[in-house]
């Protein structure tokens, strides 16, 4: 008998083998491939009529893995023509290392047992309003936002949800925009519930990751929390997805398979035929979008916590209260901040810049420190003594010889966290500081450092965007945006969402337990409508004049952009492989093609970059026009072409 197998490489198509195996679609197999053994699975359709010539080989053997389900086959064949990714791509991010675990002694699941407590938690009326609106629809697909104001107790209410789904014998998974936020969330998961859910992201070890993956596939494992990857795993009975921090870019996977998680796991949620509830406090656009037209239904909590209320905003305009040189705190934001340390408040410094300086230059022979690979500035991170390449990783000491005479005479132009650490060490010498960052908080020390921050025996933080995430910190009152303006510069498509979501998410962290809470914003632009919008308690006000803008200009989400980004090593070559690629592609496909151009970081990991942006529809014309007339045209050696369908970053 003949069987179509899908095997995890390069492939849109599956391989026809011989078998005398009884086999289903779904069902894993070992198969000789080449030269070596792999392992494949016995997909829903034939490759299409071909001209090779080629003698079938026959199946090795059947695994014992229970059947991916034909809803999951469904999913993954849409999700690699939606993004234009092959579908044996697409079943490797399914697979564990290309291959799949074959079942594990029951003991391997142990820890992962199933023992719900009965918790003292009481939800408030505003709680319990949301949960039933949640619920409504729950045996079937339907999208549910659960849009609350930072420490309104989200995260209560959809555990209530997840807590009757998996009385009902069903696994719910819940997606994490960062590793970080995993540690906290597990404790806070326990707490609640009263058993262990399993944690997947790039940090778990091989050994732990198969057990997670074989538990999914044998339903021996009810909860996952995970970040975009978890995702793809093998649920035999997935009953609910809930994505929190539905706005968050993060979710954007921007190397290798490029897909929007959150995007996905809609997609995932509607071929499974299962509920799924985004949470935010300030929606995405597109998500904001599908609320108006009605295709999502919506719960809203405006009270905070315990009533606690939201953070008062103050601006401390830097024209008038003038920073010392080499400085970049203002004497007024000190005095604000050693109020709020006299009354025992925890005080953030919010920077978003790794790092001590972005940009280092030197005062004798003017060479400005770029990195040798990427068309970006060096960051100089103190701490480690060295300078940085943000992008593709180059390391260089700072130590240089001068052009003109003895060694290079260094000027740090821009401040980063460290650089602000090292000023709030000589303004508050007695108080004990930390830096939050990804630099900092990704170590196995993390744990020790966020009970401390917990307990204000830390008593100032300076932090990047990833502090806003989520985190719980019952004793921050105080927050210094230390410069706005560097925020609002730049010519991001999505800035303005962008700031508002942070600044949202990051007030939110000040204020949780009840106390007076106030957010400073260190500014010399004397127009602080920007400000005014960020901080607004009402974000759908600023949402609905983003999206008159986007209608207005045909932006997403009223179109569908794709882009095309061409690297290669020869970059008038490069330029000249674009131009003929755009004519070759531009009758064909179903959109306007707009390009080439250089991209905004030209050269990248040693290689020149061009972008060419598709504009059209929302369907999936758009994809299928293109797909076909990408496979016709034959790349010059050394090119790569990178498709991104709703791309996020411009860069």
């Amino acid at each position: 008998m003949k069987v179509p197998i899908l095997i995890p490489n390069i492939f849109n198509h599956p391989f026809t083998y011989n078998s005398d195996l009884n086999l289903k679609v779904g069902d894993y197999v070992a198969v000789p491939f080449g030269k070596s053994e792999v392992t494949g699975v016995v997909w829903d359709d034939f490759e299409k009529k071909t001209n090779k010539n080629f003698a079938i080989k026959k199946v090795l053997r059947k695994l014992d893995v229970p059947p991916i389900k034909k809803n999951t086959i469904k999913f993954l064949n849409w999700f690699s023509e939606y993004n234009m990714t092959p579908k044996g791509m697409a079943l490797k991010l399914l697979l564990l290392s290309s291959g799949a675990i074959e079942k594990l002694p029951i003991e391997a699941y142990e820890p992962f047992k199933i023992d719900i407590k009965e918790n003292e938690i009481k939800l408030s009326k505003e709680q319990k309003d949301s949960l039933k609106k949640m619920n409504v629809l729950n045996q079937k697909f339907r999208v549910h936002v659960l849009q609350g104001t930072t420490g309104s107790g989200k995260t209560m209410v959809y555990f209530e949800a997840l807590k009757e789904i998996i009385n009902k014998g069903f696994q719910g998974l819940i997606l994490l925009p960062e590793i970080g936020l995993t540690g906290q969330f597990q404790n806070k998961f326990i707490e609640f519930f009263g058993f262990k859910p399993a944690v997947w992201h790039s940090g778990i070890t091989k050994k732990n990751k198969e057990i997670i993956w074989s538990g999914i596939a044998n339903d021996k494992i009810k909860v996952v929390i995970g970040a975009r990857s978890s995702l793809f795993l093998p649920f035999k009975k997935l009953g609910l997805i809930i994505v929190d921090e539905e706005h968050d870019q993060s979710y954007k996977q921007d190397e290798g398979v490029t897909y929007n998680a959150r995007d996905m796991a809609i997609s995932r949620a509607s071929f499974e035929n299962i509920p799924i509830n985004l949470i935010t406090a300030v929606p995405s656009i597109e998500t904001y979008d599908n609320i108006k037209k009605g295709k999502y239904s919506l719960s809203k909590l405006d009270q905070r916590y315990l009533n606690a209320s939201l953070p008062k905003y103050e601006i401390i305009n830097l024209n008038n209260s003038k920073l010392e040189s080499q400085s970049w705190i203002s004497k007024e934001t000190i005095e604000k901040v050693k109020f709020h340390l006299e009354k025992k408040d925890q005080v953030l410094f919010f920077l978003n810049r790794r790092g001590f300086s972005p940009h280092v230059l030197c005062k004798k022979c003017f060479t400005s420190y770029s990195c040798p690979n990427c068309s970006i500035n060096l960051v100089y991170h103190k701490n480690k003594q060295n300078l940085l390449c943000h992008y593709c990783g180059y390391k260089a000491l700072l130590n240089r010889d001068c052009s003109k005479e003895g060694k290079c005479d260094f000027i740090f132009s821009g401040p980063g966290v460290e650089r602000i650490s090292e000023e709030v060490k000589k303004i508050f010498p007695t108080k004990e500081t930390t830096i939050f960052s990804s630099d900092t908080m990704n170590k196995k020390s993390s744990a020790d450092v966020l009970e401390k921050i917990i307990d204000n025996k830390i008593q100032i933080l300076i932090g990047t965007q990833l502090i806003s995430k989520g985190f719980h910190f019952p004793s921050l009152n105080c927050i210094v945006v230390v410069d706005i303006d560097l925020s609002s510069q730049g010519h991001d498509l999505r800035g303005a969402e962008k700031n508002l979501q942070l600044y949202h998410q990051l007030s939110g962290r000040a204020g949780r337990t009840g106390k007076p809470a106030t957010v400073y914003f260190q500014t010399y632009n004397l127009d602080t409508k920007m400000i005014k919008d960020i901080t607004n308690k009402d974000p759908d006000i600023f949402l609905d004049k983003e999206l008159e803008i986007r209608r207005e200009n045909n932006l997403p989400p009223f179109q569908r952009f794709i882009a095309l980004i061409i690297t290669g090593s020869n970059e008038r070559e490069l330029e000249k492989e674009a131009y003929k690629f755009k004519v070759f592609i531009e009758s064909t496909v179903e959109g306007r093609v707009l390009g080439p151009v250089n991209a905004p970081i030209f050269r990248l990991k040693r290689k020149f970059r061009v972008r060419l942006l598709i504009r059209g529809r929302k369907s999936l014309k758009v994809q299928n026009s293109l797909s076909k007339v990408i496979e016709k045209f034959k790349f010059s050696a050394g090119m790569k072409l990178t498709v991104d369908v709703d791309p996020i970053n411009f860069n």
